[in-house]
């Protein structure tokens, strides 16, 4: 036998032990094994996927979801939120519908201390100043709140060296309301009328203190 033919044998021995080994670490392939799924076609430009995130989430809906992001309002309130990290839009807006309906109610109803607590001094004075001359006049109101038809934001502003917060909501509510005398006779108003009222009101705090109380600074219509 040649030394060519057993160089080959050889070779070929090595081979075969080689295959065996590489068996065993590897494993097999025995049966089906699905194809990875092909990408979908690209309809658009390439995309970074880190950078699509970071945009992503660089949208705060809490503001995004009352005014525009970039507007005087929103620009504002993101302002708040960067000094305030406990306050919430959303939240605030709660707030501000239940403190709507409240407030409303207690100066119909002539209710001068729940006034107090939540008006800015100002406010409270024209308040009273109702208040007092139906006293005087010797009629009352008598209301019912049925409901808010739409609240919205319609400004905010932040003062950057006191950081104060005002943010102004636009209330349009229905209510029974009728103006009754002394002995109790409707001299105004249909208690089964419902009738809609539109109401501007300005909340202001200051963002970062501890008092979590937003007061009444300004009404309009």
């Amino acid at each position: 036998m040649s030394s060519a033919v057993i160089q080959l044998i050889v070779l070929a021995g090595i081979a075969i032990f080689l295959i065996v080994r590489l068996s065993k670490v590897l494993g097999t392939r025995d049966g089906f094994e699905k194809p990875p799924a092909p990408l979908p076609p690209q309809t658009g430009p390439t995309v970074n996927r880190r950078e699509f995130e970071v945009i992503q989430g660089g949208i705060d809906k809490d503001i995004a979801d009352h005014v525009d992001l970039n507007s005087k309002a929103g620009l504002a309130l993101a302002e708040m939120k960067r000094i305030d990290p406990e306050f919430n839009v959303t939240h605030f807006m709660e707030g501000a519908r239940a403190a709507y309906e409240m407030l409303l109610m207690a100066f119909e109803n002539g209710d001068k201390e729940t006034l107090r607590r939540f008006l800015a001094d100002e406010v409270y004075d024209s308040f009273s100043q109702v208040i007092d001359a139906r006293a005087a006049e010797g009629i009352h109101i008598d209301a019912s709140f049925i409901g808010l038809r739409d609240t919205r934001i319609i400004d905010a502003n932040l003062d950057p060296d006191t950081r104060e917060g005002e943010i102004t909501v636009q209330f349009v509510a229905e209510l029974t309301s009728v103006v009754r005398n002394e002995s109790g006779e409707i001299i105004e108003g249909d208690p089964k009328q419902i009738k809609r009222q539109k109401d501007v009101w300005t909340f202001s705090r200051i963002m970062g203190s501890s008092d979590p109380n937003w007061i009444l600074v300004a009404t309009g219509l």
